[in-house]
């Protein structure tokens, strides 16, 4: 006789709708009717072949083949100085395969004959995809064609980002479409491969949130061997485990990201030792670069005929000013009255990082883009951010075809209103951390956990207690580590002498303790 089970009726996750949510949205929607009414039920019914991911795929599509158009005038004239600037269409990839030898079949960090400014994976990168352009040499052709094949893979990354950001919290899937329609990755995704880290760093945070630490560890490596800065959530990750008191989940991600880097780095470091240390010594040689604080400083120094800061002057203060940043964020990360998201965290040191750093490439925003969408997505803010990124872009490439042309500055933009945009630009990103720094210390304005939940991308942080918080208000009521352990102490001598059963039940209390931290 077949044995029967009564009917579960599984619950269906409801979605965030941004139209309800967010206030700037819902104008938007008026032209069609209005925000989704409060009695819909968003996928309680089948959407067919739309499903949310599609139309994010779709919309990614889309700004992907915007991003190309950009380049037009270059890919039909060709990317000449100063021309390419004043025509917006700049990208490293043509300067790179001309200059650094792969249109002669030179192969980074493997060749000896050559040298390489970047990481050992980008460097991989850079090699395959000049063998996939057929011909010898820097032709017209071939330069296009090595143009066009990273644009292409640039685009597929592109969707893996937008994909990561939609699976880690599924209940606000839409939020990724700032991800897929940011007009700065437009702008500025085909400048450099930025986004191969951008998409390793994505798919580690979903790892992550998904409690799996090692594969999240082995795609923060890997994208640290791309460019360095996915290493910065290892920073997160560790004031969240000493907040919670869940150090293992530190220990295993960062072992796993250390084991990645090194499985990638050493063998190219074994073979060929300079190439592979050149990365490092041109990034602690080089000069401040172009829309850097610190570059923006030198040019207002000079025409003030003030004294210029130095390589070495300008590290040290950079790194001085990024270490405070990150004390500040740790002091937030301990006394704030919850435990902060990890977005919110990663948000915040990646941000610092790129303020204080002392270069900063217009395509350094796609780092910050995703994690925006998880640690604040509130489109007025992130569209404000986005025009101010887009002045600033349009204001590099001016700057840059006046001097390349020599051109007098009543045709071209002057340096003050250049340096004007490289500020706008460095303070609409520092009022984003305001903004983020404010909802971790004021939780309901958070816009995640005003829905109810506590942390979808912090993994095995997500409900923890807190074993480790500091009550600037009442210095009495933070939570200590030491403190459970005298107060674990005491409950042991008062209850020695006591009745068989109370003491039994001590193991089962020192158990629950050590379970959550």
């Amino acid at each position: 006789m077949q044995e029967t089970k009564p009917h579960i009726q599984q619950k269906r996750a409801r979605f965030v709708v941004p139209s309800r949510s967010d206030s700037l949205l819902g104008n938007f929607t008026e032209l069609i009717g209005g925000p989704l009414g409060r009695r819909s039920s968003p996928g309680a019914v089948s959407p067919g072949f739309f499903t949310v991911e599609r139309v994010l795929i779709i919309l990614t599509i889309v700004a992907a083949l915007m991003s190309i158009l950009i380049k037009g005038y270059c890919r039909v004239n060709g990317w000449h100085t100063p021309q390419q600037f004043y025509a917006t269409c700049y990208s490293d990839f043509p300067e790179l395969f001309s200059s650094r030898g792969l249109a002669d079949g030179v192969f980074p960090l493997f060749d000896q004959k050559t040298l390489f400014e970047y990481p050992v994976i980008t460097g991989l990168i850079a090699g395959v995809t000049a063998w996939l352009v057929p011909g010898h040499g820097a032709s017209p052709d071939r330069i296009l064609g090595y143009f066009d094949v990273n644009a292409t893979l640039i685009a597929a990354m592109w969707i893996v980002v937008v994909l990561a950001t939609a699976r880690i919290n599924r209940r606000r899937p839409w939020d990724a479409a700032m991800v897929a329609l940011a007009p700065a990755i437009v702008l500025a995704g085909l400048i450099n491969w930025d986004m191969w880290a951008v998409a390793m760093l994505a798919v580690g945070m979903y790892f992550f949130a998904k409690e799996r630490p090692v594969l999240a560890g082995l795609f923060i490596g890997l994208g640290t061997a791309t460019k360095l800065y996915p290493v910065l959530i290892l920073g997160a990750v560790f004031l969240l485990a000493v907040r919670s008191g869940r150090l293992r989940v530190l220990f295993v991600t960062t072992l796993s990201a250390a084991v990645a880097w090194l499985a990638v780095n050493a063998p190219v470091a074994a073979a060929n030792p300079a190439g592979w240390r050149y990365f490092f010594d041109f990034t602690q040689d080089r000069p401040a670069g172009y829309s850097s604080l610190w570059f923006a400083y030198n040019l207002v120094a000079e025409r003030l005929r003030l004294s210029q800061l130095g390589p070495g002057a300008i590290n040290a203060l950079a790194m001085d000013m990024f270490l405070l940043a990150c004390v500040l964020i740790a002091g937030l990360a301990l006394t704030a009255p919850r435990r902060p998201r990890l977005a919110q965290l990663t948000f915040l040191i990646v941000a610092a990082f790129v303020l204080s750093n002392k270069v900063y490439s217009p395509q350094y925003v796609l780092w910050l883009v995703p994690l925006l969408a998880l640690a604040r997505p509130r489109w007025l803010d992130f569209l404000v951010w986005q025009a101010a990124e887009a002045l600033h872009w349009a204001a590099t490439w001016m700057y840059l075809g006046q001097i390349s042309s020599g051109g007098a500055a009543q045709n071209n933009i002057d340096m003050p209103y250049y340096v004007m945009a490289v500020f706008l630009h460095m303070a609409v990103t520092a009022y984003l951390m305001l903004r983020v720094a404010w909802d971790i210390w004021e939780p309901h304005l958070d816009p995640l956990r005003v829905q109810g939940v506590d942390d979808p991308h912090g993994g095995e942080f997500n409900g923890a207690e807190d074993w480790f918080r500091v009550d600037l208000k009442s210095p009495a009521s933070s939570v200590l580590p030491w403190r459970r352990v005298a107060a674990f102490s005491g409950a042991s001598k008062s209850t020695g002498d006591a009745a068989q059963p109370e003491h039994d039940s001590l193991p089962s209390t020192r158990g629950e303790g050590e379970r959550d931290g």
